[in-house]
């Protein structure tokens, strides 16, 4: 290659090679301080296309999993409330059988019916005020109040418009209450009453056990649509992260190798620069 002062053909070239090593070197810095192999839409436009619907599909499914926890809350709530309507009305029953026999005295009969009484308080108590959060969710045997199970509730199970539950326990709550409100009128003061308040009361007992097993239902349905939303977020962040995510091994090779041709070049530089002595001295 010809000498020549206006043009350092060898200096352009280490120029432009050290510009191109320490580019790659910054993009392997960059990789390895992020832990992204993917940090702008430059670096992998449809890589980070992918990466962003796949991120907005994880978050969602974050958010659907918070649902379905508090789905589960608020029926486990209601079922709760139902057991222990459950327990009263089995004592209601053991009264009632108490009643039904002719070897009680008029005072006997008037402890059984006051007893009987609070308990039917107690079990308009819960049913008003059994609450998730602020809001009630049974509905009263006065039908002063309209909690949120008696109409249909519709709960967001997934990431997209498609993946909801709804659920209607209207029917079921009205069977409840109609049968706890014909309990009302029991005064257990004879052994006929005491026969019908039986026959109520296991009418009762079943429509209750009707609407727990309708709440267990669907506790265990969400039980398992939890399972299957946690293992399909799973698998997508792993997606996610073949795609979005740096190779530390193979970027630290990068930056490694990308060092040493940066101070290559540098010094080739270096030594491109020094030819201009060489034309000067053949001028001296």
């Amino acid at each position: 290659m010809a000498l020549s002062i206006f043009t350092n053909a060898a200096s352009m070239s280490s120029t432009n090679a050290m510009n191109k090593a320490t580019g790659s070197l910054n993009v392997a810095m960059q990789r390895l301080g992020t832990g992204k192999r993917i940090n702008s839409a430059a670096d992998d436009a449809a890589g980070l296309q992918i990466a962003t619907r796949l991120q907005a599909q994880s978050n969602g499914m974050g958010v659907a999993k918070q649902n379905i926890a508090k789905a589960t809350a608020m029926m486990q709530t209601a079922e709760g409330a139902f057991d222990e309507v459950n327990n009263i009305l089995y004592r209601m029953k053991d009264l009632a059988t108490q009643a039904a026999d002719d070897t009680n005295s008029d005072d006997d009969r008037a402890a059984i019916t006051s007893e009987f009484g609070e308990l039917n308080s107690e079990l308009e108590n819960i049913m008003s005020n059994t609450s998730y959060g602020t809001e009630k969710l049974l509905a009263s045997v006065s039908g002063n109040v309209s909690g949120k199970l008696t109409q249909e509730l519709q709960f967001q199970i997934g990431a997209s418009t498609d993946e909801t539950l709804k659920v209607d326990f209207g029917a079921d709550m009205t069977k409840v209450t109609d049968s706890l409100k014909t309990l009302l009128s029991s005064d257990l003061s004879s052994a006929t009453e005491g026969n019908k308040a039986i026959d109520e009361l296991n009418t009762a007992i079943k429509e209750v056990g009707s609407m727990r097993s309708s709440l267990g239902a669907n506790i265990n349905r969400l039980g398992h649509t939890a399972a299957n939303l946690a293992n399909m977020q799973d698998n997508t962040n792993v997606n996610l992260g073949i795609i979005r995510d740096a190779d530390f091994a193979t970027e630290a090779t990068n930056m490694t190798r990308n060092q040493m041709l940066t101070q290559s070049s540098q010094a080739m530089l270096k030594q491109a620069n020094g030819m201009s002595q060489m034309v000067l001295g053949m001028l001296g």
